[in-house]
């Protein structure tokens, strides 16, 4: 499971009562087959809708039109209600009180489909229902009603920026996602200088932790998970008073941290000795490169050229729709991510995107028909010219609103 995912999935843990441990994704049982639209063949009850969107959005990215019934699938998850599940195995089943609606997932659904297109109405239903779980502090938490996180609250700002949406302006009890942010960011001088928290441990106290940070410096900067290389702001550390400090703050806490390591992250569990940490790396790539960090990015990369393949194999889509996103920030060729054609291991993953040869096709007929109606809307118009009465009709169709 993504990093970052399974991080949220254990806060979400907390307000719903139930023990969800991070690395629960067995392979189903031969009666439960996944959908053929699905991306993976891990379990997805946690993280159905989360890697489709990652593998969707990242085929985006590289120029692939992904297939027509993956894109459908994304979208019948969505409940009446405008959010998303984790998963729901049955979509003909309508949610009900007891389906558990994920902001991570919603608003991922929501970055993938505005990147495609043409699922307007699908999108801004999913960031009403986000607008209204807002929390009173301005953010969001992995489930509605529960403590906002500096995850969770980036992966929303990415949705609300997809959309044309200024986050800014998405207020609740007068605080923006950015306010949550900020009340989340460590102070300089410290323990995890310029870092972000997770979450307030139980007295209230801030943990920098990296993976939280390399959201929140996306989150700040008001990227989603798809970001170009930008322009560097600030150096060494500043009181974070502005969302634009905050990330210069985070972003340097980032840089330190993979130095450190050899140009990656590591992650320990209770008991076992820190071990690489490949997804948070790949995040902190992305991360940097928005910021204008570019040197340190750039190093991190070449460390997960070299070291990622086996964990990506293991990982699956979202996985390498990861290593996509960190090619992507800092130039790099995915179809050449050291030696392994990223794009090709994530397509193989589920089923096959449209080939330019049915698009293509596809267009021509839309424009045959276009023609056609065009020719004989021209006969008619000098038709009507020519005894004198004409009427000229002009409209715009609405876009739907939910």
């Amino acid at each position: 499971m993504n990093v970052r995912r399974s991080a949220a999935v254990l806060a979400a843990v907390t307000v719903i009562g139930a023990a969800i441990p991070a690395a629960a994704a067995p392979s189903p049982s031969p009666s439960q087959a996944l959908p053929s639209a699905l991306y993976g063949d891990k379990d997805p009850k946690f993280d159905g809708v989360w890697r489709q969107s990652l593998a969707l959005l990242a085929q985006d990215t590289v120029g692939e039109k992904p297939a027509a019934k993956s894109v459908e699938w994304l979208v019948r998850q969505q409940c009446g209600d405008g959010g998303f599940a984790a998963y729901r195995p049955d979509p003909t089943t309508a949610c009900d009180a007891k389906t558990m609606l994920d902001t991570n997932a919603t608003a991922a659904a929501v970055q993938a489909l505005a990147a495609l297109g043409g699922q307007d109405a699908v999108a801004d239903k999913a960031v009403g229902w986000l607008k209204s779980v807002q929390n009173e502090d301005g953010g969001w938490g992995y489930a509605p009603g529960g403590a906002s996180d500096t995850n969770s609250t980036s992966v929303v700002i990415g949705a609300l920026t997809a959309v044309g949406e200024k986050p800014d302006q998405v207020e609740k009890g007068g605080k923006s996602p950015y306010d949550a942010l900020l009340k989340l960011a460590l102070p300089c001088g410290g323990d995890g200088d310029g870092a972000f928290a997770f979450q307030p441990d139980k007295k209230g106290e801030l943990t920098a932790n990296a993976d939280a940070t390399a959201a929140g410096v996306l989150g700040a900067l008001g990227k989603g998970m798809v970001a170009k290389a930008g322009k560097k702001s600030g150096a060494g550390c500043a009181e974070p008073r502005t969302p634009e400090q905050a990330a210069a703050n985070g972003a340097a806490y980032l840089t330190k941290a993979l130095a450190k390591d050899d140009d990656h992250l590591t992650s320990a569990l209770a008991g076992a000795d820190p071990q690489p940490d490949h997804g948070n790396t790949a995040d902190a790539v992305v991360a940097l490169a928005a910021q204008g960090d570019t040197a340190q990015a750039e190093k991190s990369l070449g460390w997960l050229e070299k070291n990622s393949a086996t964990w990506a194999e293991q990982g699956g889509p979202a996985a390498y729709a990861q290593l996509v996103f960190a090619a992507h920030a800092t130039g790099t060729d995915p179809r050449d991510f050291g030696g392994t054609d990223l794009v090709k291991r994530l397509n193989a993953t589920g089923p096959a995107p449209q080939t330019p040869e049915k698009t293509a096709a596809a267009e021509d007929k839309s424009d045959s028909k276009s023609d056609f109606f065009g020719v004989w809307w021209y006969v008619g118009v000098c038709l009507v010219a020519g005894i004198g009465i004409g009427f000229l009709f002009t409209g715009r169709r609405k876009r739907q609103q939910s």
